[in-house]
Formats: structure tokens, sequence, C-alpha cells
């Protein structure tokens, strides 16, 4: 996060760069998962619009369901009436998947225009979606249920149901509030309100599963608010113990077989072959005495689990924790079996000393590049490496053209000193502001393996009134990449993400994160999503809070969503899974 570059007046550590071969995996590893599948990912994901809806129920007086522009969920008894359920089925027809698809992912958007304290459990269904008013049956298999209806689209996981071409019905059943929710049909006059089935897959070399899915019985982009990336820890930590050039940081635990044949392979720069990583940046501080990796553990303890991917911030000083990566601690979390993000700064944080671009592609700081690249190498296994995340917001450092070119540069002297295992990854801040700026900042693919962006929702910690969900948070700049082309084909990563408590509403932020997951579903191309755990720019107030632990409601959301399947890799990567 970003804003005038405030944020950067504190120390940083980390880097970005293409893999070669898998995560922290062993050689040995790698080439045999390599050989058993490296899945390509899809170019595109598929937002499927409804052929048919209606609302179940026995009531009479409800009419033609199958022509109204709203769909009614409600338990019995509903409003009174001890025989009012109402079910909203939805029939999808899936029929472009190619004969390759593996991994199919399916996620079901549904738009309701209120808040409500109810949960909602999507379920196979036999209904027949065509007719006006058909009577409830016995529900089908659970698919995904959301605890909490927010206003605006919710989001189920329904990828049981899609095996391939055919027809799905999902029927949607409330509980929880005995009152009807109303949901927007595909027969609204708001094309943008129409239920949603987002399809995506990855493409395999096998032939496709067959038809999916129990037949029926018959036939607008809000732009992200600037990402300001808080910084807020001091200028210099002690120097612990490092490794040199010549002192290889210890090899990452070999992973376990992967008990499916669907996931848990890993490609050479380091996408998931299902799902997405789940990272942490937690800062470190004077208060645990700059203990980097304890400042991660005690976050793992809280959340009870193991995060893929570590974040850190480094400096171009090639000394103590700041410059000299990676450090004791990052050996600990690689031998652990934790993926490293290394972000490397061109600024000296302990002085305060900014780095131009011309600076970094003069040559007049080769003797610190060659060096950080021969302890990259050392490392043996692919890691994440970045070079000075969020450029769109550093005017003091060059322009949009030096920025490139000094990307570049930094590039091809790891190339040259055989550092193949940084895994580049482009981090930018993904606001509207600057999208005109964003083709001429690309180094170009040939630099770049994934694209990453920093999107949160600030709430009032930026004077805002909006409050963002899950998918509004991560989609805008989503959608701009697709529609502009900017690393077509590449994965994308949440580099940095966060959200504020809400002020009027104490368990907001718990259903943020309980939503969080389904998000990231509905945008498939994301691969990886790393919580940036600090207030950084912002001050911690009643009103604003950035991180994810500061109550036991948020930290029970963001706890849920590190349980779900779709961040829970079954790679060995990130253990205990």
């Amino acid at each position: 996060m970003t804003r005038r570059g405030v944020h950067r007046l504190t120390r940083y550590t980390g880097s970005r760069r293409r893999a070669a071969i898998l995560g922290v995996l062993s050689v040995g590893v790698v080439a045999g998962l390599v050989a058993t599948m490296m899945p390509l990912l899809a170019d595109d994901d598929a937002a499927l619009v409804a052929v048919a809806d209606t609302t179940a129920t026995t009531v009479p007086q409800d009419g033609d369901n199958g022509a109204k522009t709203t769909l009614a969920t409600c338990p019995a008894p509903c409003d009174g009436n001890p025989r009012g359920t109402r079910d909203a089925v939805i029939r999808f027809a899936v029929t472009d998947l190619p004969a390759t698809a593996v991994n199919i992912r399916a996620t079901l958007r549904v738009h309701t225009w209120r808040d409500a304290a109810a949960a909602v459990t999507a379920y196979a269904s036999t209904v027949d979606a065509g007719e006006s008013r058909p009577a409830p049956v016995e529900l089908g298999d659970v698919l995904d249920s959301v605890s909490t209806v927010t206003r605006g689209f919710n989001e189920w996981d329904v990828s049981g149901l899609v095996r391939g071409n055919g027809t799905v019905t999902v029927a949607l059943a409330q509980s929880g509030l005995d009152t009807r929710i109303y949901w927007a049909s595909r027969e609204n006059r708001d094309p943008g309100l129409h239920p949603r089935l987002v399809l995506s897959y990855d493409v395999g070399t096998g032939a496709s599963p067959t038809v999916s899915a129990p037949p029926p019985t018959s036939a607008p982009a809000t732009p992200p608010t600037p990402s300001a990336t808080p910084r807020t820890e001091p200028p210099a930590t002690p120097s612990p113990t490092r490794p040199t050039a010549t002192t290889p940081a210890p090899a990452p635990t070999t992973p376990p077989a992967s008990g499916s044949g669907r996931c848990g392979t890993v490609s050479p720069i380091l996408v998931p072959s299902c799902g997405a990583w789940w990272g942490m940046y937690s800062p470190a501080s004077a208060g645990n005495g700059w203990d980097h990796g304890q400042s991660v553990a005690d976050v793992e303890a809280q959340v009870g689990r193991t995060f893929d991917v570590v974040h850190r911030y480094h400096d171009f000083s090639n000394s103590g924790s700041n410059g000299a990566f990676p450090d004791r601690y990052q050996q600990e979390q690689m031998r652990q079996g934790r993926i490293p993000f290394f972000a490397w700064e061109s600024r000296v944080f302990s002085s305060g000393t900014v780095l131009t671009w011309a600076d970094v592609y003069s040559g007049r700081h080769d003797a610190t590049i060659d060096a950080v690249a021969g302890r990259i190498r050392a490392i043996g296994s692919p890691v994440f490496m970045g070079f000075d995340h969020e450029p769109e917001d550093e005017p003091a450092k060059g322009s949009d053209a030096d920025f490139v070119r000094a990307w570049r540069y930094v590039h091809d002297r790891f190339e040259r000193a055989g550092a193949d295992n940084a895994v580049w990854v482009w981090v930018m801040m993904g606001w509207s502001g600057h999208h005109h700026r964003y083709a001429g900042l690309y180094p170009g693919d040939r630099y770049v393996d994934w694209v990453g962006y920093d999107p949160y929702n600030f709430h009032v910690c930026n004077g805002s009134t909006v409050w963002k969900s899950p998918h509004d948070t991560v989609g805008g700049f989503y959608r701009w990449l697709d529609a502009n082309g900017i690393g077509a084909g590449k994965p994308r990563m949440l580099a940095e993400f966060g959200t504020n408590l809400h002020p009027d509403d104490p368990d907001a932020k718990r259903r943020w994160f309980e939503q969080f997951p389904a998000a990231l579903k509905a945008h498939p191309k994301i691969k990886a999503a790393i919580y940036f755990n600090s207030p950084g720019m912002t001050r911690k107030t009643s009103t604003c809070d950035m991180t994810m632990n500061h109550d036991a409601s948020a930290l029970a959301g963001f706890a849920a969503a590190g349980r779900d399947s779709y961040l829970r890799q079954p790679t060995g990567l990130g253990k205990p899974r």
C-alpha cells in the first residue's frame, strides 16, 4: 500500500523473481512433479448467465415465479406461514469447456439488495428451473454455504456440480431468518445483476471428464482506492547471523507425495495446480527483539495453520537482516516448508537513502546486486522475488522508463549470475488513477513471471464512506488487466491485501474474511494472496485498524478463511495442511 511514498520511510525486506523449479522443493521432487503433471493456466475464466430460474414454493399467491425479476429464499415458517418455504432454483448450461479441461472450478454469484443475519446454502437440485412455480423437493448434496448474507453479490463454490459440459441446477435454501430474502433473477432489467456461474479450469493433457451434474427434470467496475502500502517498522534492525554467497541457505524439506490426482502439483514458477497460496506479511518489532521468525509464528499460532508464503521487505544495504537476505529467520522458514517472497527496495532503510533507478542501472550498485543474486542462487529452489513494488508512487526515483530499465538491468544480472530460481513478481498499486501508466511500467513478458497488485478495503481509514466487499476489492484491477492484456496468461498475486474494520458493525470484518475465499474462486487467475498485517501509513484508531488480529471477531474470520480448501494446498509446502 502506498500513498505518496509515506510508508516507504520505514523498513522493508524481500524480492521477487521467476522460478525454474517447484516452490521450496528439492530438485529430486521437482523432477518427479514435472514428470507427472504441469497444467497450464487457462487463458480466461468464463461467466455464464443463467438459462432459467424460478422460486420453488407451494404458496399459490406467488403467481408465476419464473417470470419475476426476483427470486426468493425463506424457511418455514416464513413470514408467519408454516408452509411458506421458498427455495431459489437456478439452471446453467455449460457448453464450452475444452476436452482437456481439468481442475474445473465453478462459483455461483447471486445478487441481493440487503444484508441479513441468515445462512444460505447451495444444494444440487433436480427441480425444473423452467417451471413457473414448482414445489420444493428434498434437497440434494450440499455444495457450499454462506453464514451471513451481504448486500451485493454473494458467492458459493459449486465446483462439485461441474464435471464437464452439460446442464447444472442449483437450489439456494435459507435458514436462521424467517422472512424472505429477495435475489435478482435472470429477468431483472439490470443485466449486471443476473445470476452467473463463473468457471475456470487448467489445461491438462488427458481427456476431459464427462458430463456433469444432476440434470433437471426437463430440459460495472468500481475502481480501487489508491493502494497505500503501510509500513511502520523502524529503519534498522540488529543483524542476525546470515548466509554469505558461499554459505548456501539450507534446502527446504522434501514434501510428501500428493494424495490428489487433480491437485498437489506446482509449476516451475510456483503456480499451484489448484487453488491459491495463502501468505502473510507480519513485521517484527522491538517488542519481540526484531525476531522476524517469531512475528510470523505468533500469527500462525493464532490462526491455527502455517502460511505458504512469507513476505518481507529488504533494502540495498547488503548487510544485516535488511540487506543480506535470506537471513537466519528465512532459512528456518524455508526448512519448515514456507516459500519466501523477497521484496527488494532500492533504498537503505537505516539511513533513509533513496536510490534512483538510474543509480541502479548505472552499474554503481553491481556489487550489491551480484551478492544478492549469489545468495538467491545458493538457495537452490524457486523463491518469489520483486524489485521496487508500487513504482507508480515513487516519483523521486525517476521516470516509468527508468523503472523498466532498472528492472531489466537487475533481472539480467541475476540471469548472468545463474540465479534462475528467482520467480519475478511485478507489483503495482492497481489504482485506477494510474491505469494510463501501467503499459509503460511493464518490463515485458520475458522479465516478469507473476503480475501482482495491492488491493485494500480502507473504508474510513482513507476518508471513504464505501465499504467494499472482497469481490469488489480484488476485482477492479483484475478486470482492467483482462481488458488491457498486461501480463496476459501470467498468474496473478495479491502481493498485499487488507481490510479495515467497520465502525458501525463489529462483525463486518469477520464476514469480510469469511467471504474472501469465494472472491478468490471468482477470480481464478489469482494464485496467491498475502495479507499485509500492519497499520502502515494508516493510524490505529477506534474507526481504523487494518490488522487481521486486532480483536477476536476479526481473527476468527481470518482463521476461517485459512481453513478453506481452496487455500490449503496439498503440496507439502506451507505445512501442516
